[in-house]
């Protein structure tokens, strides 16, 4: 795995090859092999290249479907709470989030990104097991130390702003 990715990264990223014309040029050569089976195989009396059933059943794309209405569901929710509840701590935690993947990938090219989580996914857990005792104390030392700068920014800055009522207000 860390191999293939490591092959990618560097063909597209390193190499100036685009993910596009990859794409395009390995369909082309599959579809080129199938055909000439194909050809080859009527005219040497031998089995047609063995394909199997191209279809998505029902059943797949349902399941699909419902992983994504509850993705959906989950994000139209938080929408909400920020427009309609006017949830200030939501909306501030929303914005600081997506400013961060903002800056984040301003300093990297997409391609890299990916590169960089299919590192981190391999990597982070073989050092977690080996160092685990060691992390879960220091994760709690930097949890309390978050949670501590949190509280102080709650209560001079975030609780001075006055919050809604839950009363609902007519609309004419």
């Amino acid at each position: 795995m860390l191999a293939s990715a490591t092959t990618f990264w560097y063909l597209f990223e390193r190499a100036g090859y685009n993910f596009l014309s990859f794409v395009a040029n390995v369909l082309l050569l599959l579809v080129v092999i199938l055909f000439f089976w194909a050809k080859s195989a009527s005219l040497l009396n031998r089995p047609l290249p063995p394909l199997p059933n191209l279809e998505i059943s029902e059943k797949t794309v349902g399941k699909v479907a419902d992983e994504l209405q509850v993705w959906i569901n989950f994000v139209l929710s938080i929408v909400h709470d920020i427009a309609v509840g006017r949830n200030l701590k939501l909306f501030l935690k929303v914005a600081v989030c997506l400013w961060l993947v903002s800056f984040i990938g301003s300093l990297f090219n997409f391609l890299t990104l990916v590169y960089i989580g299919v590192i981190l996914s391999l990597s982070v857990p073989v050092a977690y097991d080996k160092y685990q005792h060691h992390i879960d104390e220091k994760l709690s030392v930097t949890h309390r130390i978050i949670q501590t700068h949190y509280r102080k920014i709650d209560e001079t800055v975030l609780r001075k702003f006055p919050l809604p009522s839950n009363k609902e207000k007519k609309m004419q």
